[in-house]
């Protein structure tokens, strides 16, 4: 119960209502007790020190006498009842003030901390009523504990909005000036007009489309701004048509390709299209970091995360540090080789994205530098997905 009270603002409000109307009675009635039976006394003391000037049968005649009793009695008990009343009313007062101020200075510090916020200052936060877990606080804790993390996040996205500023900066900086320097010098002619200077402005030119490719398809996928398509798809099927597709590029940088299909059909329910992408970025980020006569194996499996497929390469390796890191935009293990092969930095960001809108995970494991690397991916599947091949 005790709980239950501390867990909810209008138990505590009510209570502390409660209370001060306690106190304030619990207070009048001290205070009656306390004063009124010394103001009698005094009022009765006055009375009979009146009573001696008169006289005796004057005295006796017991009119006077009842109505100066009454009269003083009177007067008594309103003395007592005001000096209560106003005891009780500076208690009571004084109790709702500081009720009132324990449930006011959050919502004060609040309201203080959400116009810094809406200024720019992101790492503003409020200080929580308690020490217990947010679970065991009340309305006004978990305020203040929602109201944190609301500015966490914004902090978080303010930060990543300057980053992903900086990133594309300076991605958009190499090419260009690139572009930039060529053409300068064909003007000045200082570059002959060769088939090798145009070949180097396209090159660098088709570099900024890709880059404004990828971005316009990382924004999508990052709001969610597509919708998927779900349909039956036969991954071992659709993983060695990609693999088909690609297999041109590996053989002209010396690349062995090999697909891996169990003998079992692996069915899943996924847009094939964005698979398809996911499975393009992995393939491409594999042939960029394997070296001439290196080997990418595609492995398709069942187990029970479900469809797993698994894209092996005998290329530079990750170190234990650069893993957890993969798979932000624009980072890269080695930034001059990944520049020089037109990689954007952003291919695995998006195969994250994609992975997890169909339910799944990825995730990428290396023994170390020059020992090659795995990259995988794992879509939700039941076992009336995957049936026996004919």
């Amino acid at each position: 119960m005790f709980k239950h009270i501390r867990r909810h603002l209008g138990w505590k409000l009510f209570l502390s209502y409660l209370l001060v109307v306690l106190v304030g009675a619990v207070v009048l009635i001290v205070a009656m007790n306390f004063t009124f039976p010394r103001a009698l006394e005094r009022h009765l003391t006055t009375m009979q020190q009146d009573l001696t000037a008169v006289d005796e049968h004057a005295m006796m005649g017991g009119g006077t006498m009842a109505g100066d009793l009454i009269l003083n009695f009177s007067t008594a008990a309103s003395e007592a009842t005001l000096i209560a009343l106003a005891t009780a009313s500076i208690i009571a007062i004084s109790v709702s003030a500081l009720i009132t101020r324990r449930v006011v200075t959050p919502l004060l510090a609040m309201m203080a901390a959400s116009q810094q916020i809406a200024g720019g200052n992101y790492g503003r936060r409020v200080p929580l009523p308690s020490k217990r877990p947010p679970a065991d606080q009340d309305e006004m804790g978990q305020l203040a504990h929602s109201f944190n993390q609301m500015a966490e996040q914004l902090e978080e996205s303010d930060m990543i909005r300057r980053q992903l500023i900086g990133d594309v900066t300076h991605e958009l900086r190499t090419p260009l000036t690139i572009i930039k320097g060529s053409m300068e010098g064909l003007i000045d002619g200082v570059l002959p007009p060769e088939m090798e200077t145009f070949q180097q402005v396209y090159h660098e030119a088709a570099r900024l489309e890709r880059l404004v490719t990828d971005l316009q398809e990382l924004s999508q996928v990052e709001a969610g701004a597509y919708e998927l398509h779900r349909q039956p798809v036969d991954l071992g099927k659709l993983t060695t048509a990609v693999a088909d597709r690609l297999r041109p590029q590996f053989t002209d940088q010396g690349v062995a390709l090999s697909v891996h299909l169990p003998p079992r059909l692996v069915m899943v329910s996924a847009d094939p299209d964005r698979v398809s992408q996911i499975l393009i970025n992995l393939m491409g980020n594999a042939l960029q970091h394997t070296p001439t006569d290196g080997q990418v194996d595609v492995i398709v499996q069942a187990n029970h995360e479900g469809a797993v497929i698994s894209i092996i390469d005998s290329g530079e390796g990750i170190g234990a540090q650069d893993l957890p890191h993969l798979f932000t935009r624009f980072y890269r293990i080695d930034k001059s080789r990944a520049r020089s092969s037109g990689g954007s930095g952003i291919g695995l960001t998006i195969a994250r994205h994609l992975v997890e809108a169909h339910g799944g995970r990825i995730w990428a494991e290396s023994v170390g530098v020059g020992q090659g690397s795995t990259f995988a991916f794992s879509l939700p599947t039941s076992t009336d997905q995957i049936s026996q091949s004919s």
